[in-house]
Formats: structure tokens, C-alpha cells, sequence
């Protein structure tokens, strides 16, 4: 690990850091689930999961719909019963008679061989946990395994394994291994104990399983409730897939992140740090809200790190004695005057001097620069003076006149 130079350094010693802006995303094959992309240099997608028992199918199919017309490009179900599975079926014909085909995955837990294969049928993509998917009896007496019965219990997840690999191989669809820091199998702790290398040990021998049976249509996640550690585990599983040649797309979530702002930091403490390390192909946010909470937080995170641009992004100082008008209104009344345009970047500054300089890069800039007035900029471009209570609607006007409004 790189070294930050301590405080007496010479300024010339920090030339040794990039100051390559751009993220470079680690290279990952493509996995296609339903009509969407994961990995292979196309966007980061955003994910979900309903809260509806998929037993009730119009249900089902309402929060599907709800996710996916504000932007949730992957929608998870949970299956924990072969009616459930089968409940899939009508839910995807229904989709598609009243809407469209949305790109589906279940979630199967618990010795779910028969439920997986079941659903394999009429779902993109099946996620199942290492930890879960064969059930081991725990014994109250046990300080540890041998090789042996370690190697027993692997064949017994390569039998149990390989019918839905063959079935999802042969039908073109995708798999998520998903491993989690809190189901993480007996034999796994004992061996490697609760740390990020045994979480990525057991999705190791997952995919080892499905290469042997040439299948590939692989998506990882290494989640964990605490940060630190699923920053260690995700990249862990980096380095060993680099090591091994393997190449399969990362699927980034804290798991169990809670709600409200704690919920949402604590998510983008871990999903936006390895984005911005280049790590991860789609995301998820899980907060203890209403699913359709989670999709603008995924979108704020990717537009924070330039990695997708789905909406406005506005620039605005924090305020001090020089701003020359109200500036938490004023910006408000920007925002809500133009927060379904995407694509732009708007500026609201409260003083001359912070103005220009800051916010050089805006497509469009709001500045106050003399009481009761707001000069108007088209990038650098100062393009006009107006009275303060016409700012908005000459900025609207400014925005129109360049061809680039659409009405809301």
C-alpha cells in the first residue's frame, strides 16, 4: 500500500500521485441477465428488491413496475418455497402482457436445489448464498474439520450445485454468488474463521464448481453489515480473481445499512469507495425503507463519482457574509425548476467570488454579484444582468434559448 508522505515532506514529493481524474474500472466479461449488461465496460446498474410476498402476483408485479419506471434496472425477488417459484411464472407473463419484460433475479436460500431449479425457468438470473445453499448440522462438540470432511461436504455442494448450473448454462442465464460476512458455513469458519478471506475462500470454491462445468455467467458479492469489512473482502476478491484469471463483475451492497442518513452514508462509505477504486459492475443499496428509496441514492452515488449522469448536478457554495441573496431558497427554486433535466451541470453562487471560479465548469451559472441582481453565465460567459425575482425564469429562459429545456 502506497505511503502518504508525512507533513515536513517537500511539496515536490507528492508528484508521485496521479492526478488522472477518471475512474478506470477493473476490465470484467459481460454477463447479460434479462436485456441488461453487467461488467464488460457497460454502465454501473442499479439494482433492487420488492418487499411483496411473490405469492401475491398483482402485487408483485405493482412494486416490479414501481422500481423500474424510476430507474432500478435489475429487480430482485425472494423464493422461499416452490409455489413461490412457480408464482414467477405468472409474475414475468404479466409483466410482460401489461408492461414490459424487466430483467428479474431470485434469491433462493436454505438446501433451495429444487426451488432453484424450478425458478430458473422463468427468471434472468438466481442468486444463491455459499453459506446457505447446502445446509451443514452444526455439532456442539466440534473444534474443527479435517481435510477429509472438509472435501466430503465440498462434493456434496458440486452434486447439489450442478443441476442448476447445467440448467442455467444451457439456458443462457446468470448466477449471482452471494456471499454474506453473517451466513458464512461452518466449515468455512472453522477453517478461515469470520474474516473477509472466508468469505472470499467460499465464493471461491462456488466458482470453481461452475467453471469446471463451463459456466461462466457469474456475478459476485462479498457483502457485510460493517464497512470496513466488506471494503476488505471486495477487495480481497479482486486481487484473488486477478491472481486466478478470473474476470466475473462484482455486485457492490452493505448489507443490512438500516435507514434514513446513517442508512444512506454508510452505504456510499462502502459502494463509493470501491467505485472509486475501480471495483464494481452494479450496486445495490439496502435500506430498512420503502425499496423505491434506494434508487436515488444508487443514481446520487454514480453521479457523484462522474459514473453515470442521470440528472442534474448542481453546483452551489456553502454560504457566508458575502452571499448577496438567500441562498438555500434561491437554490431550491433552481432545483425544483429543473431537476427533471438531465445532463446539465447548474451553478448557484452567492457572491463575485466565488462565482466564475468555482463553478468554470457549470453549463450554467446563477451568481449574485450586486444587490437585488443575479448575473445569468453560459459556462465562463457572463450573459446577462437581471432583477433578482426574475433570476429562475430568465435562467429557464437561458436554458430554452440553447435548445436544451424539455417541460417537465
Amino acid at each position: 500500500m502506497q505511503t502518504l508522505p508525512s507533513p515536513t515532506t517537500s511539496p515536490a514529493t507528492y508528484s508521485q500521485f496521479s492526478t488522472d481524474t477518471t475512474i478506470h474500472r477493473r476490465q470484467t466479461r459481460p454477463v447479460k441477465v434479462g436485456n441488461v449488461t453487467i461488467g464488460g465496460g457497460y454502465p454501473v446498474v442499479v439494482q433492487s428488491m420488492i418487499n411483496e410476498d411473490t405469492l401475491d402476483i398483482e402485487g408483485s408485479v405493482a412494486a416490479i413496475r414501481r422500481l423500474h419506471e424510476i430507474g432500478c434496472e435489475i429487480v430482485r425477488v425472494t423464493v422461499p418455497s416452490m409455489a413461490h417459484a412457480k408464482a414467477l411464472a405468472e409474475i414475468k407473463e404479466k409483466l410482460h402482457a401489461t408492461y414490459q419484460p424487466v430483467p428479474l433475479v431470485a434469491d433462493v436460500h436454505h438446501n433451495g436445489m429444487k426451488i432453484a431449479l424450478e425458478v430458473a425457468k422463468h427468471v434472468d438470473k438466481v442468486r444463491i448464498n455459499p453459506g446457505l445453499y447446502v445446509f451443514e448440522k452444526p455439532k456442539s462438540d466440534r473444534t474443527g474439520y479435517t481435510q477429509a470432511e472438509f472435501d466430503e461436504i465440498g462434493e456434496q455442494i458440486r452434486e447439489t450445485l450442478e443441476p442448476l448450473v447445467v440448467s442455467l448454462r444451457d439456458q443462457g442465464k446468470a448466477m449471482r454468488i452471494g456471499v454474506n460476512h453473517g451466513s458464512l458455513a461452518e466449515r468455512i469458519l472453522f477453517t478461515y474463521g469470520d474474516t473477509p478471506e472466508g468469505m472470499v475462500e467460499s465464493a471461491l470454491e462456488f466458482i470453481r464448481i461452475c467453471e469446471s462445468l463451463d459456466f461462466r455467467n457469474l456475478v459476485i458479492s462479498m457483502k457485510a453489515s460493517r464497512v470496513p469489512v466488506m471494503l476488505a473482502a471486495y477487495r480481497l476478491m479482486a486481487q484473488k480473481m486477478d491472481v486466478h484469471g478470473m474476470d466475473y463483475p462484482l455486485h457492490l451492497g452493505v448489507t443490512e445499512a438500516g435507514d434514513g442518513e446513517y442508512g444512506r452514508i454508510k452505504s456510499t462509505a462502502g459502494i463509493g469507495t470501491l467505485l472509486a477504486e475501480g471495483i464494481g459492475d452494479t450496486i445495490r443499496v439496502s435500506l430498512t425503507e420503502a425499496p423505491e428509496k434506494e434508487i436515488p441514492v444508487c443514481y446520487s452515488i454514480l453521479q457523484a463519482l462522474g459514473l453515470r449522469k442521470t440528472m442534474v448536478e448542481y453546483v452551489a457554495c456553502p454560504s457566508c457574509g458575502r452571499t448577496l441573496f438567500n441562498l438555500e431558497e434561491v437554490l431550491h427554486q433552481v432545483r425544483e425548476a429543473t431537476k427533471h433535466l438531465t445532463g446539465l451541470d447548474i451553478a448557484v453562487m452567492g457572491c463575485i467570488v466565488n462565482g466564475p471560479g468555482e463553478m468554470a465548469d457549470a453549463d450554467y451559472g446563477y451568481v449574485g454579484k450586486q444587490p437585488g441582481y443575479i448575473s445569468l453565465y453560459r459556462g465562463r460567459e457572463e450573459i446577462k444582468k437581471v432583477p433578482e425575482s426574475q433570476g429562475v425564469e430568465e435562467l429557464i429562459n437561458l436554458i430554452k434559448a440553447d435548445d436544451r429545456w424539455v417541460e417537465p
